[in-house]
Formats: structure tokens, C-alpha cells, sequence
């Protein structure tokens, strides 16, 4: 793969993107991010991380001392699954080949926090059913696209909202998988509440249809998340616990900015994670997903949300905001961004096609093209492969 053309690179070793930071208990040396990024590279049956591939690929990426990473998702549980080449953090099985990933990176004096996952109603019913498992979300029936409803039809397994007691079951394996995640030599965990999963299926009213505590307004609608943020904290303590949301996306059906209700109920979040911080419990971290991309499966440029902003968030939440999406290519965006001194920034899909993208963004060379296509195949191509600047200009990519 060649070079990116029409974009000149910017150096950013002297703004604030290369000002360490302390997030947890991890004192990182700049603010570069590996934000967490789906692979599908683990093994089936079992959702084991790649024995072959995983840790070269999170080796690579932790070079620079100091780089917060954040894995893929990985599954809670298996009732939280359905992607049988993406990774689980809650069997034994799983924990020994995460260590593997988590030592190499500590090796490389950097730190690793695990993306906590569960679907919802974005997984496959027929999957699901496959393994004797049910097809969850906040309500029932409330299908996500036409195709998931007809999977559902098929496998008999339709869409079932979560009953109160299944809700406390779920929080008991986020528990399970967060301890797990330590146990293994992770230094934090990330709540995955963004992009249309199962979290943020009860955030939002287009997927919530429920009456209960659970549904109808903005601080009902809020309650699990929060009750997993509580959770969580209690079991591993909050300076190794963060959150992700999406307040304007729409992958996976969501509202995103169609729906103005919506920043009341993320200004809401934000606001009760920070009555927790003033209490005493302030989390590592906040991930908001850039309204510069609502869905990630499209390409640079497409399904930006242009009339909303992040920037809220701010003004509510007063500890560490990680800011990620389609940012590579918007160097003055971010100086603007990082002018606040809370703030990093996550690179996706960089990250990938650039192992050393930290070092290329503090001296202004170019980045390697990414190959979509290798996004999730189950090879080391697209994968382990990508060079570094230097190995790319032997290969002569600046002159492809």
C-alpha cells in the first residue's frame, strides 16, 4: 500500500499531544491512543484472542513507552456475544492467552486497558440460537434492520428484552470480566456504552420501548449503565474503570443527532459521573465517539453529523475526555482539541495501517493507506504487516 495522497502531514511534537498525562494509575508520556478496534482474529469455538497473530499486532503498537491502548472488544459472557472470531475475556482459556498480549505490553513499558463488550441486538440471532443462547436487547421485537429481524424469524430466537433479574445477571458478568481483565495484567477496563450495543440500546429511545425503571426518561434510560459504571468501581476501583459513548451516533440504528433529546441524555451521564467524582469516585476516563463519525463502517468523509459537537461534554464532566474519529487527517483539529489540557485523542483507523503512528505524528511523516478490505479477515495481512515509516520507504511507498 502506498502513502496517503493530497494530505500534508503536521508535526505535533510540540503541542500538547506529547504533554504525558496521568490516566489512572498509568502515567503516560504523550496522548496518543490506540482507541479499541474490532479485528475478528480469534479463534472458534471458544472466542480465544489469536495464539498466531495478537500479540505481534499489540506488540507492535506499544513500542513507544508510555502508549495507552485499549483493546478490541472483548465479550463479557457468551450470552453478551455472537461473533464467533471476536474475543471473550471470561473463560479461563481466554485470561491465559490475554496475559500473553498484556506482558508484551507492559514489556514495551506501556499500557493495555480491555474494551468490555456485549451486543445486544447487533449480534445474530441465528449465532445465538446455534449455541443455545438468547437474542437480547433493552425491549422485545424491537428489531434493528429488516435483516436481523428475518434471522430472528428463521432461528426462532426472537428479539427478547431483558427482564430485571437478566439485567443483574449481566452486571454480574461485566463484574467477572473486569476482575478477569486485572487478573490477567490489564490496568484498567473500558465500558463499552457506544455504537449501538447493548448499553446504548437502553440509552437510547429508538431501541427502548421499556416502562419500567429501565425505560421512558432520560435518568431511567441511564440506569444500567450506570448501574455497571457502580459495579465496576466497587469491584476494581474507579481509577481503573472508564466509559465510552456515542452521543451523536447512528450505527446500529441509533438516534444519534436526529433525535435533540439525546445530548439531555448524555449531558445526564456526564453529570452523574461527576456527582460520583465529587463524591470521591471519579473515573479514569471518558470516550466520546466524535460526531465526525456516526457510523464506522463507512468511509472518511461519509456520515459526518456536521451541526453538533462534542465540546459539551466539558463543561459537565471535568476529568479525562479521550476524543476519537477520523482525526488522522484534521492535525488543526486536533491542536484545537488538545489545547485543553484533559484531553487525548484516539486514532482507529491510522493505528492500524501505522504501528508506529505515535512517532510519525510528532514528526510530521506521512501515514501508510489502510486496506479495508483486511479490516476483519481472519489473516496476519491487514494485520501484523503494516510497516513503519522507515521499513515504507525502503518498500518505496513514497514514491507509489
Amino acid at each position: 500500500m502506498p502513502f496517503v495522497k493530497d494530505f500534508t502531514p503536521v508535526a505535533l511534537g510540540d503541542t500538547n499531544l506529547f504533554k504525558p498525562i496521568k490516566i489512572g494509575n498509568n502515567q503516560l508520556q504523550h496522548r496518543v491512543v490506540l482507541p479499541p478496534l474490532t479485528r475478528m482474529r480469534a479463534t472458534h469455538p471458544g472466542n480465544v484472542p489469536n495464539k498466531d497473530w495478537a500479540v505481534e499486532y499489540y506488540n507492535q503498537r506499544s513500542q513507544r513507552p508510555g502508549t495507552l491502548l485499549i483493546t478490541e472488544g472483548a465479550f463479557i459472557c457468551a450470552q453478551a456475544g455472537g461473533y464467533d472470531n471476536a474475543p471473550g475475556i471470561w473463560s479461563d482459556e481466554q485470561v491465559e492467552q490475554w496475559k500473553k498480549i498484556f506482558a508484551k505490553i507492559h514489556e514495551n513499558k506501556s499500557f493495555v486497558w480491555v474494551q468490555l463488550w456485549a451486543l445486544g441486538r447487533q449480534s445474530y440471532a441465528d449465532t445465538l440460537a446455534r449455541d443455545g443462547l438468547r437474542y437480547d436487547s433493552a425491549s422485545d421485537n424491537v428489531y434493528m434492520d429488516a435483516e436481523q429481524e428475518e434471522r430472528a424469524k428463521k432461528a426462532n430466537n426472537p428479539q427478547h428484552g431483558l427482564t430485571k433479574e437478566e439485567i443483574k445477571e449481566y452486571i454480574k458478568c461485566y463484574v467477572h470480566a473486569a476482575k478477569n481483565s486485572i487478573a490477567a495484567g490489564a490496568d484498567g477496563v473500558e465500558i463499552h456504552s457506544a455504537n449501538g450495543y447493548l448499553l446504548n440500546q437502553f440509552l437510547d429511545p429508538i431501541s427502548n420501548k421499556r416502562t419500567d425503571e429501565y425505560g421512558g426518561s432520560i435518568e431511567n434510560r441511564a440506569r444500567f449503565t450506570l448501574e455497571v459504571v457502580d459495579a465496576l468501581v466497587d469491584a476494581i476501583g474507579e481509577d481503573k474503570v472508564g466509559v465510552r459513548l456515542s452521543p451523536y451516533g447512528t450505527f446500529g440504528t441509533m438516534s444519534g443527532g436526529a433525535d435533540p433529546t439525546l445530548l439531555a441524555q448524555y449531558a445526564y451521564v456526564l453529570g452523574e459521573l461527576e456527582k460520583r467524582a465529587k463524591a470521591g469516585k471519579r473515573l479514569a476516563f471518558v470516550h466520546l465517539v466524535e460526531p465526525r463519525v456516526t457510523n464506522p463502517f463507512l468511509t472518511e468523509g461519509q456520515g459526518e453529523y456536521n451541526d453538533g459537537t462534542n465540546d459539551f461534554a466539558y463543561s459537565i464532566w471535568k476529568g479525562a475526555i479521550i476524543r476519537a474519529g477520523n482525526l488522522a487527517l484534521h492535525p488543526e483539529s486536533v491542536k484545537q482539541m488538545v489545547a485543553d489540557d484533559r484531553t487525548l485523542i484516539g486514532y482507529g483507523r491510522f493505528f492500524i495501517a501505522n504501528p508506529d503512528i505515535v512517532d510519525r505524528l510528532e514528526k510530521g511523516q506521512q501515514f501508510n493507506k489502510y486496506d479495508r478490505d483486511t479490516f476483519y479477515a481472519m489473516t496476519a495481512h491487514g494485520y501484523t504487516d503494516y510497516p513503519t515509516y522507515d521499513e515504507a520507504i525502503k518498500l518505496g511507498w513514497d514514491k507509489q
